[in-house]
């Protein structure tokens, strides 16, 4: 279904909305994204439906637990190159909070958890990872207006559909947020908390008239708000509090406290965000009564920031200049960690432990100033009020470019392509268009533009220029010769008059002017040989030239045709190990009938993917898996060619064996060796792990085989490939339970004497490099960052996302583990069914080489090599406690003491 934009969706519909909010908040919007109709929900915010917005498909969904009218619908978007954006008119030099959120629902019916990027205007926002489909993500930012209008967007997925459940923007009043540094940065709301509170539910309006969330501490979050003090207690007035400083929190929030009893309070908490720079309030107001003997004295520590010693030493009384006034010492420009362990202490004259209200935490979010043409293309937008490619929205080149523009890669893009061919556009053409000093390609061709050909000399870059088939009038400008690069100019078709002048006669040019009645060639006299038609070649060239073309194109897609069809049939390319000269031999390609007959009419399904089904059989006497291609699809062919290709030509132990291949008509499969054990994904956390225990020196061979698997692949082929989808359910395991990697559909081939390999991210989200998936250059070491998330999974027991053993701020392993790790709390993440039958140094030697697999630079990540070398003396260190442990210093099983075949 094609996606269409109105403007009187996307424009007007949104500013009057935002006007008609008044009568509840001024600069109050709130949108039920999916929803049919207005209503009011029971904290009196009046809901609007962005039902009139003609692009994207709603959903319904149902969430147990969940009531509220605004979260049983969403929106959500085509899996694409496009942004698809909602504009808000918005006051300059005023203050705003957006808010977005999101609720899966499972509302695609796939379990197909979503990732893709949220934006305001060129600046990226925020990644959105989908962990869980029943809770809610929330991301919230606050923003000075610096032009009448604000973007939100949805892009880049990379998993999943983008989809959002509700959008809101509250306005605020005066010096609000006010920053040093707003003009540069937004402020991107990491933490909001209300300590002491009675509920779990959150304090917002009407409390706080601008809708902000404080989150209660009672909320049990993995890993948010632990490590709590000893003596830790809640208190509470009901004297009102003056909270009249600009900023400051409801009352509500500051009529409660905790106090530290026994002098401390202390807590744990992770920073969405971060490490970054931010801004840091606390907020206290003295709320108990002290005799007049006793005092309130205590200081801030964050451990590791010497600096911050914070204001010497806190009397809230006293720096308050009273009782139930609002004190509310803080940094706007202090430097964070993801993991910030908080600290207040009482000093040594002080009778009374430290207290706190609330607390508030922003990142500061560099903006982006967009595309240097933005003010240019938005003005040629705006002669087309009435069409839907017009009205996008957001910057027009970040962080993904509209439909009919491309871009060049720099931090303030320029536009280098226009692409409106056959848009039904009158009129003269746009003179802004000329201003695009980057523009390369110019693609008009097929409109109905009338008038004169503009000066196009401030395009110093033009190359292609296709303004055929229009109405256009006037002679061919000379302004044209001073185009330094131009080598393709389409003018045929038109209206135009005169004389073609010389200079672009004498350009090495292809230049079509022909169907222009009045425009002659004129003297011929000292041309360069050029490939021109025009009026005085007249239709017979033209009738030979078409000819000659059809005929040269007929030749070279008969070619592509027979190539793309090899390409998809049978293995191409030459892949060869490093210890031969010569291609291993093609796979073996099965008959459909073969199968069939193999898996008794696909008797037994034992496993499903991406790909498609799994079914068991027996073929020759041995035990076989077929796995069934459920698309035909471009991508879909492409990924069983290039498996059968790479599959094919390599050989390992720990790769899974590929036995061959089946492609008749719509059919595609591939046939492996069946691995009885199934997936190691299976073992740690899925149906099979209460079957067989695995052993924390099992898990230590298991990565071992992996390893050695990985490795062949990167030093062992010429050239090397990248797996590209490491995850546990990747790790086969036979009777034996050694490991085997499988699933090659993803993988590329290294380029020789490159350092990385372009390439549009595939993968999986938990395992994906996050590298990679900003610069979408992948290297080998993408891989070693996947194959370190194995380890930590390998470790805990736990999967790569999960918001119910990480928490819903920190669903990712990777931040859980390292939180855990680096703060020498390893017990923390080891399994616990491995029953501390382990040797905790072997196990202290995973866990840093994970964390090291796992940094976000490539240059900062190990080799495989390097990593398989650590696994095998971590293996070596266990063996030996376990032999210690045991009373036999022959601490090798018979089995194990067979020699174990090379890696190659």
């Amino acid at each position: 279904m094609e996606i269409r934009l109105s403007l009187f969706s996307l424009s007007f519909f949104l500013l009057f909305l935002l006007d008609a909010s008044s009568a509840q908040m001024p600069g109050f919007v709130s949108f039920d994204c999916g929803g049919q109709e207005n209503f009011t929900d029971d904290l009196g915010l009046k809901w609007t439906p962005d039902s009139q917005l003609a692009y994207g498909e709603t959903a319904m969904i149902d969430v147990e637990k969940e009531t509220r009218k605004q979260y049983k619908t969403l929106r959500h978007f085509p899996s694409d190159s496009r942004k698809y954006c909602y504009t808000f008119k918005v006051i300059r030099r005023t203050r705003y909070l957006v808010r977005a959120t999101f609720l899966y629902g499972n509302f695609d019916k796939n379990n197909d958890y979503p990732k893709f990027d949220i934006s305001l205007g060129a600046t990226l926002w925020s990644t959105i990872a989908i962990s869980n489909a029943s809770t809610i993500q929330v991301r919230e930012l606050i923003f000075l207006a610096s032009s009448p209008t604000i973007s939100v967007c949805l892009s880049n997925a990379s998993t999943g559909q983008p989809f959002i459940s509700t959008l809101e923007l509250r306005q605020f009043n005066g010096t609000f947020y006010s920053t040093a540094y707003e003009d540069q940065y937004y402020l991107s709301v990491s933490a909001r908390i209300n300590f002491g509170a009675d509920s779990e539910t959150p304090v917002r309006y009407p409390d706080d008239p601008f809708d902000r969330i404080w989150e209660s501490d009672s909320v049990k979050k993995a890993n948010y708000l632990v490590d709590v003090a000893a003596g830790t207690k809640k208190v509470s007035t009901k004297m009102p509090i003056d909270v009249t400083e600009p900023g400051s929190p409801p009352e509500k929030v500051m009529q409660t406290a905790v106090v530290g009893t026994n002098g401390s309070l202390t807590y744990r908490l992770n920073l969405y965000g971060f490490p970054g720079f931010g801004w840091a309030y606390a907020y206290l107001a003295e709320i108990e009564d002290l005799d007049s003997d006793e005092s309130r004295k205590f200081r801030m520590v964050l451990p590791g920031n010497t600096d911050i010693s914070m204001i010497s030493v806190i009397n809230i009384e006293e720096n308050a200049q009273g009782k139930y006034r609002l004190y509310e010492p803080g940094f706007e420009n202090l430097s964070l960690p993801f993991v910030l362990n908080l600290k207040w202490e009482k000093t040594s004259d002080s009778s009374r432990g430290p207290l706190l209200n609330a607390l508030e935490i922003n990142k500061y979010l560099e903006k982006n100033y967009g595309s240097l043409d933005g003010t240019v293309i938005e003005n040629v937008a705006s002669y087309y009020p009435s069409v839907d490619w017009a009205q996008e929205g957001g910057d027009p080149c970040l962080p993904v470019p509209w439909s009919w523009v491309q871009c060049d890669s720099n931090p303030q893009p320029k536009i280098t392509k226009i692409s409106l061919s056959r848009k039904n556009l009158t009129g003269n053409i746009p003179s802004d268009l000329t201003k695009l000093t980057g523009l390369v390609e110019l693609w008009l061709d097929g409109n109905s533009f009338s008038g004169p050909i503009p000066d196009f000399t401030g395009c110093a870059d033009l190359k292609i220029i296709h303004l055929e088939n229009n109405q256009l009038t006037g002679g061919l400008p000379s302004s044209l010769m001073k185009l330094p690069n131009l080598r393709e100019l389409y003018v045929q078709n038109n209206m135009l008059s005169g004389t073609v002048p010389s200079g672009l006669r004498n350009k090495i040019l292809v230049l079509n002017y022909s169907q222009n009645i009045n425009l002659r060639e004129g003297d011929k006299r000292g041309s360069r040989i050029n490939v021109i038609i025009g009026s005085s070649v007249g239709a017979t060239v033209l009738l030979i030239v078409t000819i000659f073309s059809c005929l040269f194109m007929r030749i070279v897609k008969k070619r592509y045709a027979k190539q793309d069809q090899l390409e998809h049939a049978l293995p191409v390319g030459s892949l060869v190990s490093s210890n031969s000269d010569t291609p291993t031999e093609a796979a073996h390609c099965f008959t459909f009938y073969e199968i069939e007959d193999a898996t008794r009419k696909f008797e037994k399904r034992i496993g499903s993917g991406g790909f498609g089904v799994v079914y068991y059989g027996m073929k020759d006497g041995k035990e076989i898996a077929v796995k069934v291609l459920t698309s035909n699809s471009y991508q879909g062919m492409r990924e069983f060619s290039n498996e059968v290709t790479l599959l094919s030509r390599i050989h390992h132990r720990n790769l899974v064996q590929f036995l061959g291949y089946c492609q008749e008509g719509d059919r595609s499969m591939l046939v492996y060796e069946f691995l009885h054990n199934g997936t190691l994904k299976e073992h740690l956390y899925g149906p099979l792990k209460g079957e067989r225990r695995i052993t924390w020196i099992k898990r230590l061979e298991i990565a071992e085989d992996a390893a050695k698997g990985i490795e062949y692949l990167h030093t062992g082929c010429v050239p090397a490939i990248i797996h590209r989808d490491l995850k546990t359910s990747n790790i086969l395991l036979d009777k034996h339970m050694r490991a085997k990697v499988s699933d090659f559909g993803l993988s590329k081939l290294a380029v020789d004497g490159v350092s990385h390999v372009s390439s549009k991210v595939r993968g999986t989200v938990g395992y994906l490099d996050p590298e990679y998936y900003i610069s979408q250059q992948l290297t080998d070491k993408s891989d070693v960052y996947s194959f370190g998330v194995i380890l930590l999974e390998l470790l805990s027991g736990q999967a790569a996302i999960s918001d119910k053993s990480f928490g819903v701020d920190c669903c990712y392993i990777v931040e859980w583990a390292r939180l855990h790790i680096e703060s020498g709390d390893i017990h923390g993440v080891i399994d616990p069914s491995l029953q501390d039958e382990f040797d905790i140094q072997s196990m202290w030697k995973i866990a840093e080489k994970a964390l090291m697999c796992v940094q976000p630079y490539r240059h900062m990540r190990p080799s495989i090599s390097n990593v398989l070398k650590d696994i095998q003396d971590a293996l070596v260190i266990a063996k030996e406690a376990a032999a210690v442990r045991d009373g036999n210093n022959n601490y090798l099983s018979f089995d194990e003491s067979i020699a174990r075949p090379s890696a190659r």
